[in-house]
């Protein structure tokens, strides 16, 4: 007998046009709700007397007057902030394809790992003979992400994707320092992700840019033209940030490593290629891991995050440390590499969020981690052919894990923006994609499906898009999508408005 489910087609997972959304009243702030005297917690009396500040802190230290801090009732915070969470779209409440950040779904049993008592109660400072367990999560963590990426050791102390990309830097500075040598220059492609440049200045580089080649990949000639001994490195992520894969990696490796400069891989688009090809063997010395993009770790500002760094056999001794190894005569220690950059992070990293990581990986296995990547390759490229007679296609040939479309020809036709799109994307029901990135393409959308989308979900998404191109030209104009959204607690907003008048304060009305 043929059941109900197997006749009636599966919904989308991940529309949200079902979210409670209540109106379009503005939120009070803190300050709105605040009400002199009231508090959101309270203290047992102890009987130990009471100190004032003046007894405790040296003068220098006081504030001439006391901070302007909202009072409010416990009952009225909880009430804010989750009138707040209702405002928001989330990962949890429908797809999120933003291109180029990997928002997937991540497992909650990653969650349930990293709030497990034993834990999650373990202080930093315990001694080594107390926190094996720990160590050994620490220890099978780094000779996991050492075995996917083909490097020979890991630090796990950066925080977030940035300090991962830093501590590379920094490690490429001592390496060329060792050797006596003084080098000033980092190459990046012009479709790098924008903390790329950032970091290399922070790390006391100068940036020279290459090109993009008419198949999407770096400009081997001005790859080439731009190398000499000044050159320290190259960052690069493979797949790139169009979503291709260098096809000419093995020679930018070898001229790169031609003239001393070590190559460093920018791991945001790792998901593309696990268990199928490692960095290490396209000839990277080193490998920053963005835990949040690929192993199921928090984003972004919803953190903390963490941001590994591997390298090759040659950088060992320069990680921070200290670092956690396997002891000679058993068990787990800590060992300090001996030529170490130093600390990159008080104690040893955001350990919750590394524990989310390892949880996983040995969840899913070397077989699942390789299902990952070809699933996200999968979606990617049935997106990208769905969608081809809506959009143009920045550079039609396989891509990875993303896609880069444009509205190019639809704002020539239409006057309908690569903006306009994804703002009339939230009144059907999904998160935009990533718009006006990489920058080399004009109305960009780049589009993420991941591997976490059903297929139902990601009709749904390339049916909305489809509509929206559909009704633009249907038009001739973009009035389809002018004001949009509408259906959502707040309207369109003027995204430069903040950078061009900027108030720097919590509370206008302090000043």
């Amino acid at each position: 007998m043929t059941s109900e489910t197997e006749t009636t087609p599966a919904a989308p997972g991940g529309r949200a046009l079902s979210a409670p959304l209540m109106g379009h009243e503005a939120e009070p702030t803190l300050f709105d709700l605040s009400v002199s005297g009231r508090s959101a917690a309270s203290f047992r009396t102890t009987e130990l007397p009471a100190w004032s500040a003046e007894e405790l802190l040296p003068a220098e230290l006081l504030a001439g007057e006391a901070a302007r801090l909202p009072e409010v009732s416990e009952r009225d915070l909880v009430a804010h902030f989750t009138r707040l969470t209702h405002r928001q779209y989330s990962v949890d409440l429908g797809a999120y394809p933003l291109g180029s950040c990997t928002m997937k779904y991540n497992p909650k049993v990653c969650d349930e790992a990293a709030s497990a008592r034993h834990f999650a109660a373990v202080h930093p400072a315990a001694p080594a003979s107390c926190t094996q367990g720990w160590l050994e999560v620490l220890v099978e963590l780094e000779e996991m992400l050492c075995a996917i990426t083909g490097m020979s050791a890991a630090t796990l102390q950066p925080a977030a994707g940035a300090a991962g990309e830093l501590t590379g830097l920094l490690l490429m500075r001592r390496y060329h320092e060792e050797r006596g040598e003084e080098r000033h220059r980092v190459i990046i492609p012009d479709s790098a992700h924008g903390t790329n440049p950032a970091s290399v200045t922070l790390g006391g580089y100068e940036v020279t840019t290459v090109g993009t080649n008419e198949r999407g990949g770096v400009d081997l000639e001005g790859l080439r033209a731009a190398l000499d001994t000044d050159v320290a490195g190259i960052m690069l992520t493979n797949p790139n940030t169009l979503g291709l894969f260098e096809e000419d990696i093995v020679e930018i490796a070898a001229a790169v490593h031609e003239v001393g400069g070590l190559l460093y891989y920018d791991g945001a688009n790792l998901n593309a290629i696990l268990g199928v090809v490692r960095p290490g063997d396209m000839g990277f010395d080193i490998v920053h891991l963005n835990l949040h993009k690929t192993f199921a770790t928090p984003h972004g500002g919803g953190g903390p995050g963490a941001g590994p760094v591997a390298v090759s056999e040659r950088l060992v001794e320069y990680l921070p440390g200290p670092r956690p190894v396997r002891l000679p005569e058993g068990g787990f220690g800590w060992a300090r590499p001996s030529r170490s950059i130093g600390r990159l992070h008080s104690w040893h990293g955001n350990a919750l969020v590394l524990l989310r990581a390892w949880t996983y990986l040995r969840l899913h296995g070397a077989d699942g981690l390789r299902q990952v990547a070809e699933i996200a390759v999968l979606n990617a490229n049935w997106m990208k052919e769905r969608l081809r007679e809506s959009y143009d296609i920045a550079y039609d040939r396989t891509v990875m894990h993303e896609c880069v479309l444009s509205a190019k020809s639809l704002d020539d036709e239409t006057g309908l923006r690569a903006l306009d799109v994804a703002k009339r994307l939230l009144e059907l029901g999904f998160h935009s994609p990533t718009v006006y990135f990489p920058l080399i393409v004009k109305e960009a959308l780049m589009i993420e499906p991941t591997e976490t989308e059903s297929p139902q979900t990601l009709a749904a998404l390339a049916e909305a898009l489809e509509l929206i191109a559909s009704e633009a030209r249907a038009a001739g104009s973009s009035e389809s999508a002018r004001g949009a959204p509408r259906t959502t607690p707040v309207r369109r907003v003027d995204e430069a408005r903040a950078a061009r008048h900027l108030v720097a304060t919590y509370d206008q009305r302090s000043g």
